[in-house]
């Protein structure tokens, strides 16, 4: 009985060791993978991710249309240059898709209307960029396009949220509202008899200021004058690493009473 007994619980011990060491197998552990930016003994220069294949671009990142996903050309003088028109045409579609993108990006800082009076400023944040001013106005339709794109001052870039088609579609849209808020009587549909903002206003029991122009609320902050020595965001340029932009028919005056000809500024500058 001793015996049978023994090699009873010698065959048991014997079987327990064995799943022991089956379950100390790494394989689940030590899997035939690679790791980005982790080394590995397969390939010869002991890197496991790949260079990519000399003469081949990746699906999806031709972008052959420079303009389409920059918003700017190469002028005569080298630089970029912004453009005033938009690479497809200005659907309905496009223009409510941008409003929609605009309506939810936008509109937190320059209001619905575009004029930078949105409800950050109500909350005591600077006032931010009036699109309904002469400035913006004249400014080309890619100029838009690029700022959201790279983000300008205090502004950031809005190309993580925005698409390169919905940022065009904003910038169509921002076109459409200046429009709207700087339309004549020329403007108005033959047959249409056009109608005063303030008797609309007051149609709807608004108030009279309705129609006035726009103040900005004592809850926003103004700025302090810009220090060139501290630096501001608000004199940051829109995209330090590129060659200045150029905005045509645009550029400084010649400085009087010197023969030496006007230098074009640098990259970066």
């Amino acid at each position: 009985m001793n015996t049978t007994f023994t090699r009873k619980l010698a065959l048991v011990a014997a079987a327990a060791s064995l799943l022991a060491v089956v379950g100390c197998r790494q394989d689940m552990h030590d899997q035939p993978k690679f790791i980005p930016q982790r080394g590995t003994e397969f390939f010869a220069d002991h890197r496991s991710a790949r260079p990519q294949v000399e003469n081949t671009i990746a699906r999806g990142q031709l972008k052959e249309d420079s303009y389409f996903y920059t918003g700017t050309v190469i002028a005569a003088n080298g630089y970029k240059e912004e453009r005033n028109e938009l690479p497809f045409p200005a659907t309905v579609a496009v223009l409510e898709r941008g409003q929609e993108r605009f309506n939810i990006y936008c509109t937190p800082c320059h209001s619905r209307v575009g004029n930078g009076l949105g409800a950050i400023v109500q909350r005591g944040y600077k006032q931010a960029a009036n699109l309904q001013d002469q400035v913006r106005r004249a400014q080309p339709l890619s100029h838009y396009f690029y700022v959201m794109s790279h983000g300008y001052g205090a502004m950031p870039d809005y190309s993580s949220q925005l698409t390169p088609e919905d940022r065009w579609a904003v910038a169509a849209y921002i076109r459409a509202l200046q429009l709207s808020q700087d339309a004549t009587a020329a403007d108005v549909p033959t047959g249409t008899k056009p109608q005063s903002l303030t008797n609309l206003a007051a149609a709807k029991g608004l108030p009279s200021s309705f129609a006035g122009p726009w103040d900005i609320p004592n809850t926003a902050v103004q700025a302090y004058p810009a220090n060139k020595n501290e630096g501001t965001p608000g004199m940051a340029p829109a995209y330090p690493v590129d060659p200045k932009v150029f905005i045509p028919n645009q550029a400084a005056p010649a400085k009087s009473g010197t023969a030496k000809p006007a230098e074009a500024p640098k990259a970066g500058n």
